[in-house]
């Protein structure tokens, strides 16, 4: 026992306890060092807000921010987005994170899946809108034909083509639909259009219960606008009808001559002289 006391009191003994502190002091030293390295301990960003970019932009941004980035989902379609567009990322806008973290993101479809159309015949027009915005697809133009049924479905069309209840197309796609008039096949007169501008032709059609037809500008015209009708198919005259829900073809010109040339007061008194 007392050489065991002597050995600890001894110049060796301290040596190598000294040693031994040197060696775990530079151990744990490296060791925190290496993990410090590691973890990048006390270096972290800000996650920015990614959602509504371009995937196509990501790679470039988030490189500039010391980020990654996954596609975690690609199967939603969003008919008010385009495709390729972030609408959800993890971890989400202004958490800290450490660099090189990768950011999760949904983005929308490229393709629009598919969707077979609704049976809309017979709905009303607010009906039959509801239901096509339900299923993914839009409301196009609305085509009025005689019936007495108003505004109650009658036909759907894609591009003037009929389409049926079942038919296969794409989410996002546009169907025009048929309606009925509420008139039937009354007749009405065949307005006069003569020196009226489009959007006043416009009106005055719809408010005849008609469709308008083919636009038609001559060459001199530069701004739509301000172009006037100079000829309409079919003609007026004090005797002229046509049935609810038909449509009548407009030309138009900026061309005061073309005008002139066409005024139906001139040409009756050319005519009577």
């Amino acid at each position: 026992m007392k050489g065991f006391i002597d050995f600890l009191k001894s110049k060796l003994f301290l040596l190598n306890l000294i040693g031994a502190i040197v060696l775990l002091f530079l151990v744990f030293s490296f060791t925190y060092r290496l993990l410090d390295s590691y973890t990048r301990h006390g270096s972290s960003v800000s996650v920015p807000d990614i959602k509504g970019m371009q995937k196509d932009e990501l790679e470039a941004f988030l490189k500039f921010k010391n980020l990654k980035y996954k596609i975690a989902d690609s199967t939603i379609f969003d008919l008010t987005k385009p495709p390729g567009t972030v609408i959800e990322q993890d971890p989400r806008p202004n958490e800290k994170v450490k660099e090189n973290r990768t950011i999760y993101i949904s983005i929308t479809r490229s393709t629009p899946p598919g969707v077979k159309i609704p049976d809309l015949q017979d709905n009303s027009l607010r009906q039959a809108e509801a239901i096509l915005k339900s299923y993914g697809l839009v409301t196009g133009q609305l085509i009025y034909r005689p019936d007495l049924a108003k505004n109650a479905v009658l036909e759907m069309q894609i591009n003037g083509r009929t389409v049926k209840t079942g038919d296969e197309v794409s989410k996002g796609t546009v169907i025009d639909l048929v309606l009925g008039d509420g008139f039937g096949n009354t007749k009405v007169p065949v307005p006069q259009l003569f020196g009226l501008k489009l959007d006043e032709a416009m009106f005055v059609i719809n408010a005849s219960s008609l469709n308008i037809g083919a636009v038609v500008f001559d060459n001199t015209v530069k701004y739509s606008s301000s172009a006037k009708i100079y000829k309409q198919f079919p003609l007026h005259n004090a005797d002229s009808t046509i049935s609810q829900g038909e449509s009548v073809d407009i030309f138009l010109t900026q061309s005061d001559a073309v005008i002139k040339l066409h005024d139906p007061e001139i040409n009756s008194e050319d005519n009577e002289q």
